[in-house]
């Protein structure tokens, strides 16, 4: 494995009753060399004891991940995921599915069943690097601001006792219109340009895509992205359920600007909640798709900018909500919240807070000079999962 790196996992047991009943399948994306990555594939027939040899099926595509995995009734097989522009070859960013029909063995070509924008944070270094995230010291930005790496993700579900045999497919994209020149080195679309990200939803009906998504809630202010989406309950009264991060409490929102910024590059607060909605199946496929007027799941806010990692510099998140359906069609949703980080000062400030505010309040409890932090369990550290049930 020298020279690769395996991330962004996906796993999935059939459940069908049907010929495949209890294979486990897992996904992820395989990173080489510069922007080369592919999805990969393996299998297990006996609970995951043993696997087969992993192969790509994402084939020639390339600069590739976020793969997800979902079963339909007639234990199909699909893996959607997300491909990437390419500058050097233009091509647009798309979500991607490949379908296997004989329980994972093989797959068939890439399809593409949604183009899109997309909503990619980024900057630039003292040096005009390209950067995706930013913090202090060797790893500012140009602009100033401190900010987690947020892109444009796909997720997708499938009812296995559904015999229409529907994946329900989520992505969260620039919405059209709303590209704005940033007036920093900042940007979304590019450096320099910023756009509002919205939820689309789409579908993959036997077998065959269905379009671009839908923006599921047309809201005027505030970043959505990071979604997530599962489907369950009775037979007669399946529901879909919806959630992803979202800053339209953010007080400083602007397309020009990160999450939990504010335009002079302090921390502007509790910046983001988890969101969700939902619909019925039953509408869903009918083509009238109705969902409810979105709602906050989280009971506080929270700012994921926090100065925590490479030697409390940069803040990271990493792509943790997740929804899961129950038979009663309720659902319960996950997320990484930072409420318990415990704030604090870098004494470092003189030569580590290079180009940003010295007051920007992302820093967090640590306690060094130089090197050798000695109280990496106080506090400054804390990313915490949360939970809550949704009806």
């Amino acid at each position: 494995m020298l020279g690769k790196f395996n991330d962004k996992t996906a796993i999935e047991v059939d459940r069908t009753g049907g010929s495949c009943d209890g294979t486990v399948y897992f996904a992820y994306a395989r990173f080489t060399a510069g922007k080369i990555s592919a999805i990969w594939f393996t299998r297990s027939t006996d609970q995951g004891n043993t696997w087969s040899s992993p192969h790509n099926i994402s084939g020639t595509v390339h600069n590739v991940q976020f793969p997800d995995i979902s079963i339909t009734h007639d234990g199909h097989v699909y893996v959607t995921y997300r491909q990437y522009g390419d500058v050097a070859a233009p091509s647009t960013d798309s979500v991607n599915f490949t379908v296997s029909q004989d329980c994972g063995r093989t797959f068939g070509n890439s399809q593409t069943l949604a183009s899109f924008v997309h909503y990619d944070a980024q900057d630039k270094t003292a040096t005009g690097a390209d950067a995706r995230d930013c913090g202090d010291g060797a790893l500012a930005c140009q602009s100033g601001y401190t900010f987690f790496r947020q892109d444009s993700q796909v997720r997708s579900t499938a009812d296995q006792s559904d015999p229409n045999n529907v994946v329900y497919v989520v992505y969260n994209a620039t919405k059209p219109g709303t590209e704005v020149p940033t007036g920093t080195t900042y940007g979304t679309v590019v450096s320099g340009t910023g756009s509002q990200s919205g939820v689309y939803f789409t579908r993959i009906a036997n077998g065959v895509g269905q379009g671009n998504g839908a923006i599921v809630d047309n809201e005027s202010t505030g970043h959505q992205f990071f979604p997530d989406v599962t489907v369950g309950g009775p037979a007669t009264a399946r529901v879909i359920h919806l959630i992803w991060y979202d800053s339209r409490e953010d007080s400083s929102y602007s397309p020009t600007l990160p999450n939990g910024d504010t335009a002079t590059g302090t921390n502007s607060g509790l910046a983001l909640n988890v969101f969700a909605t939902k619909a019925s199946e039953q509408g869903v496929d009918s083509g009238a798709p109705n969902f409810s007027q979105a709602g906050k799941v989280s009971e506080l806010g929270t700012n994921g900018n926090w100065e925590q990692f490479s030697s409390r510099s940069i803040p990271f998140a990493g792509d943790y909500l997740w929804v899961t359906s129950f038979a009663d069609g309720s659902a319960y949703v996950v997320w990484t919240s930072w409420r318990d980080t415990v704030a604090g000062t870098d004494s470092r400030a003189s030569s580590n807070e290079t180009s940003e505010p010295a007051d920007e309040n992302f820093d967090v409890l640590q306690c060094w000079t130089s090197s050798g932090d000695s109280c990496q369990t106080a506090g400054g550290k804390d990313q915490n999962i949360y939970g809550h049930a949704i009806p």
